[in-house]
C-alpha cells in the first residue's frame, strides 16, 4: 500500500512519530520528517529530515517533496493544568502551525490523504469526570457532546473544523481523517507511565493522585498502527476515536509497576480535581478497519522499563541554549531580520545579539541585546571569548570588510571554545580583501578576472578604473577615466590599483559554501540600480554556465559561508570576475527569498548538523528586490 508513496510527517521525531516513521519505512515509503529535535542517529540516511520550527518551512521546501500523504502529529501540550505561559505556545505550535502547514499543502496537486492526530480532550469533560470514583468508565463515542476542556483540546477542534472546511472545496483532490487519540504513552515520553518508570528506576518515591481514576492508555506503537489503518481507508473521513477501549484504574497501573519494582515507595497527594473515568468507544473504528489495539499495560510496561534502563532520558535545559552575535550591525536591518527568521526556523529560542562601535547605531533597536563593541584592534581574543561565554554566544556573523581578517585570524581558536564564525580561513579572506592578490590568485587558478595592477603603466586601455586595493571596492572608485584622471584620482587613495574599463553588465552572485566545501546553492542577480556601491534594485536570473563557473571557483578558492562574487559579463558574453566579498552582502537578502538559506544552514552546521540532507530549493520564478527605508515605532517608557 505505502511502497514508493511519498509521506510527510510533522512531529515525526516524537513518541508516536518515531514509531510511525519506523513502520512506514519498513513498508517502503519515501519519508520526509519535520521536527524541532535533532535527527536520530540510527535513522536510515534516505529518510529526509528537516530540523526546526515548521512554522518557518517554506512552500518550496515542503512542496518540492510532493507529499501524497500528510500525517500531522506536531503539537505542544502541558501535562495536567495548562500554565499562563502556555497561551503563546499553544497558538504558535498548535493553532498557527496546523493552519500554516495546510495553507502550504491545500493546493498541491499531489496530496491525496491527511491524517490528523487529534485528541479526546475535545469531548465534554462532563461525560467522564465525576465527583466520586466511578464504578466503570464512560465509553466515549464519536457522536458525543464536545466542549474542549483546555487550550490544547480547543486547538485540536479548531483544526478539525479547518480540515472540514477544506473538504467542502477539495474532496476530489484529498480527504482528511481526525484520529481523536486517548492517553498515549511510549518510549521517552512525558506521559505519566514513562515518568513513573523513570522515577522508580531512580529509586524515587512516587506521588499518587486519585488512584481510583480510570484512563484509556494506548501504546504509541498501537497508535501508529491505527493511524496507518486510517490512512489506508480513504473512504473514512472526519472524526474517529483511537484508544484501547479498555480503561484502567491508576491503582492497576501501580500494581503492575510494583510487580517489577518490589521496593516501590508511594505517597498519596490530596488534590481538588474530579475523578476521571474515560474510555474510547472503538466500535466505529473496528467497523471501518477491522482492527483494534491488542497490547495492554502488562505487555508494554516491561518493554518500557528495559528501554528506559538502557536509554537515559534528558530534559532540554537552558544550558544547551546557544545565541548569535552579529557584528557591525549599523543599519543592516533586513539582514538582522533574516537572521532572526532563520533562528526562529531552527526553533531553539535563540537570542540575537548585535554589536557595533557606534552605541547609537540604528541596528541596536532590532536585536535582543546590544554590545558596544571596541574596535577589533583593541579587542583581545580572551576578552571576546569571555564575553561570548557570558552570553551563551556560540555563533558569530561578521558583516564588515574591515573586521574580516580579525575574525579569520581567530576562527580556529574560537572554534576550540565552541564558538563558530561564518568566515573563510585567513589566507582566503586575505586574498579576497586584497584586490591585487585576488587577481593573481584567480589567474593562478585559471579563472578570468579583470586585470589588476599597482601601477597605471601596465594597464592596456584608454579607459581606466581606479579603486582602493583593500576593502570595499566602491569606496572612492573612479570609472572610465583617462590616464591623467586616473592618476589624479589615485593620489587621493591610500593604496590605489588600476584596471582596464570593460563595458558590459555587472552582476552579483550569492553563494553558500558548507564546512565540508560543498556549494549549497548559487543565486545570480542583476544590479538594476546601484547607489554607493550597493544594489537598491536587484533582480534574480538564471545562467547555468555562470552558476557552474561560480561553483567551481568557490571550491577551488576554498571559500566558506555566505560569499558574494561581483562579475562583469562583457559585450561578448565572457565572464570576468571583479572581486569576492567573503561576507553577506547588502542586497543578499534577495538570495534568501530565492531559497539560499545561508543563515539557517550556518545555524545547523554550528549545532553539529550535516547539511548535506538540506537541499537548496530555489524559487522557480525570478524575483525583484527593492530596498527602501521603513519606520519603526517603539513603546519606550524612558522617553
Amino acid at each position: 500500500m505505502f511502497k514508493g508513496k511519498r509521506i510527510f510527517i510533522s512531529g515525526g521525531n516524537g513518541v508516536i512519530g518515531k514509531e510511525l516513521v519506523s513502520k512506514l519505512y519498513s513498508l517502503g515509503a519515501i519519508i520526509f520528517v519535520g521536527d524541532l529535535k535533532p535527527r536520530p542517529d540510527y535513522w536510515p540516511k534516505d529518510i529526509i529530515y528537516c530540523q526546526g520550527d515548521l512554522n518557518y518551512i517554506t512552500k518550496q521546501e515542503l512542496c518540492y517533496f510532493k507529499p501524497e500523504y500528510f500525517f500531522h502529529l506536531a503539537a505542544t501540550f502541558e501535562r495536567s493544568t495548562e500554565t499562563y505561559g502556555f497561551w503563546e505556545e499553544n497558538y504558535h505550535n498548535n493553532i498557527n502551525l496546523s493552519n500554516y502547514l495546510m495553507s502550504l499543502l491545500k493546493d498541491s496537486e499531489f496530496l491525496k490523504r491527511v491524517v490528523f492526530a487529534s485528541s479526546y480532550l475535545i469531548y465534554n469533560p462532563d461525560l467522564y469526570n465525576f465527583d466520586k470514583p466511578a464504578e466503570q468508565a464512560y465509553r466515549i463515542k464519536e457522536s458525543d457532546n464536545i466542549y474542549p476542556r483546555n487550550l490544547t483540546g480547543a486547538a485540536k477542534l479548531y483544526h478539525e473544523i479547518e480540515l472540514g472546511f477544506l473538504d467542502d472545496f477539495k474532496r476530489k483532490k484529498f480527504s482528511s481523517v481526525f484520529a481523536r487519540i486517548f492517553r498515549s504513552y511510549g518510549k521517552h515520553s512525558r506521559d505519566v507511565i514513562s515518568r513513573l518508570i523513570r522515577s522508580l528506576l531512580r529509586d524515587e518515591t512516587i506521588e499518587v493522585y486519585r488512584r481510583e481514576g480510570m484512563f484509556d492508555y494506548i501504546y504509541a506503537g498501537e497508535v501508529t498502527e491505527g493511524l496507518i489503518r486510517l490512512a489506508e481507508k480513504k473512504e473514512v473521513t472526519g472524526v474517529v476515536n483511537l484508544g484501547n477501549d479498555n480503561a484502567r484504574r491508576v491503582d492497576e497501573v501501580l500494581k503492575i509497576l510494583n510487580s517489577h519494582f518490589p521496593d516501590m515507595k508511594t505517597i498519596e497527594v490530596e488534590v481538588d480535581i474530579p475523578y476521571e473515568a474515560s474510555q474510547a468507544n472503538m466500535d466505529y473504528f473496528y467497523k471501518m478497519t477491522g482492527w483494534k489495539p491488542k497490547l495492554q499495560l502488562e505487555d508494554t510496561i516491561p518493554m518500557l522499563i528495559e528501554y528506559e534502563k538502557n536509554n537515559p532520558y534528558y530534559e532540554e535545559s537552558e544550558v544547551d541554549k546557544s545565541n548569535i552575535l552579529i557584528t557591525s550591525i549599523s543599519k543592516k536591518i533586513p539582514m538582522i531580520n533574516n537572521i532572526k527568521k532563520s533562528s526562529n526556523k531552527f526553533g531553539k529560542n535563540i537570542n540575537i545579539f548585535g554589536a557595533d562601535i557606534n552605541k547609537n547605531c540604528i541596528g541596536r533597536y532590532f536585536v535582543y541585546d546590544f554590545w558596544e563593541m571596541p574596535k577589533t584592534d583593541d579587542l583581545s581574543i580572551d576578552e571576546l571569548i569571555k564575553f561570548c561565554k557570558s552570553k551563551n554566544i556560540t555563533m558569530i556573523i561578521p558583516t564588515r570588510d574591515g573586521e574580516l581578517l580579525f575574525w579569520a585570524k581567530h576562527k580556529n581558536r574560537l572554534s576550540e571554545e565552541n564558538i563558530n564564525v561564518m568566515i573563510s580561513d585567513y589566507k582566503v579572506v586575505e586574498a579576497c580583501i586584497d584586490k591585487l592578490l585576488f587577481f593573481q590568485k584567480c589567474k593562478e587558478l585559471g579563472y578570468s578576472a579583470i586585470s589588476t595592477f599597482s601601477t597605471i603603466e601596465k594597464v592596456n586601455s584608454d579607459n581606466i578604473v581606479v579603486k582602493e586595493r583593500f576593502g570595499a571596492g566602491s569606496r572612492k572608485i573612479g570609472i572610465g577615466l583617462n590616464k591623467n584622471e586616473a592618476i589624479e584620482r589615485g593620489k587621493k587613495m591610500e593604496s590605489p590599483i588600476f584596471q582596464p574599463f570593460i563595458e558590459g553588465k555587472e552582476i552579483s552572485v550569492d553563494m553558500y559554501i558548507s564546512k565540508t566545501g560543498e556549494v549549497k546553492g548559487v543565486v545570480t542577480r542583476r544590479r538594476d540600480l546601484v547607489i554607493n556601491g550597493e544594489s537598491q534594485i536587484t533582480t534574480t536570473f538564471r545562467n547555468k554556465e555562470l552558476e557552474e563557473m561560480c561553483n567551481d571557483f568557490a571550491k577551488d578558492f576554498k571559500l566558506y559561508g555566505h560569499i558574494v562574487l561581483q562579475i562583469m559579463i562583457d559585450n561578448k558574453g565572457k565572464f570576468n570576475i571583479i572581486e569576492c566579498n567573503s561576507r553577506f552582502g547588502g542586497a543578499s537578502t534577495i538570495s534568501i527569498a530565492s531559497g539560499l538559506d545561508s543563515f539557517y544552514w550556518f545555524i545547523l552546521e554550528s549545532n553539529g548538523v550535516d547539511i548535506k540532507e538540506y537541499p537548496f530549493y530555489r524559487l522557480e520564478n525570478e524575483i525583484k528586490q527593492v530596498r527602501f527605508v521603513e519606520d519603526l515605532i517603539l513603546n519606550d517608557t524612558n522617553i
